[in-house]
């Protein structure tokens, strides 16, 4: 009489459950289910009658199943979680084409006079200074923000330098200082950039900003 050891069902079913596969998931699932039951029923059929199948043996191979295919359906539902929030921020990227958003970033581009940047504060400051620096890193204008509560705050610059002449439009940089009672208080200078084009890829989904770069919606701290 053919002796079935009693290990062959787990090794087959972790075999079968890890190895390659081109099927979809409930495919799998079934697949496994039904290797393990045959598997299982041709092993009692031919267990050796001296030394019998434990019920505690087959108890753990069910739960090995039971586990295994618990998984297979918890990371079935991951993924179609993840598709549908996907898409999700797809749409509401896409309805974000056009608007003007502050990101962080240390550019400032001046056209007609006019131009936006911005500051986040991470906690509140009594002083707030913002210094503006043309292409070769000479500052051209600061401005004297005062103390700022924490939170994400838009600024406008009309082009003055602080010589009273009008500065010329192009690309410019700014940096932002912040203290407390003399000490230094974490602000992040925010650039401004309207939204051209919305892309998904591997990465999620970006938008990009002309003169910014590539943006995530995580990086979004004002839409104006």
């Amino acid at each position: 009489m053919t002796t079935v050891q009693t290990n062959t069902v787990s090794s087959d079913l972790l075999a079968t459950m890890n190895g390659p596969s081109k099927k979809t998931t409930a495919n799998t699932i079934e697949d496994a289910q039904n290797r393990f039951m045959t598997l299982l029923v041709t092993q009692m059929r031919n267990q050796d009658p001296l030394n019998p199948l434990d019920n505690a043996q087959v108890t753990s191979q069910l739960a090995q199943l039971s586990t295994v295919t618990g998984i297979d359906k918890l990371n079935a539902t991951l993924e179609a979680l993840q598709s549908s929030y996907n898409a999700t921020q797809s749409l509401q990227a896409a309805n974000m084409i056009g608007h003007g958003v502050l990101v962080p970033g240390k550019s400032v581009q001046l056209s007609g006079g006019k131009a936006i940047l911005g500051v986040d504060m991470t906690e509140s400051a009594d002083s707030v200074q913002v210094t503006i620096r043309n292409a070769s890193g000479v500052a051209v204008r600061t401005i004297d923000l005062g103390g700022q509560q924490a939170g994400t705050l838009p600024l406008g610059w009309d082009g003055k330098m602080d010589s009273g002449a009008t500065a010329p439009d192009g690309a410019y940089t700014f940096e932002v200082a912040a203290t407390r009672n003399g000490k230094e208080v974490k602000a992040t200078g925010l650039a401004f950039g309207e939204v051209a084009s919305v892309t998904t890829g591997a990465q999620g989904v970006t938008l990009n900003v002309p003169g910014v770069g590539t943006v995530k919606l995580g990086d979004i701290r004002q839409i104006l």
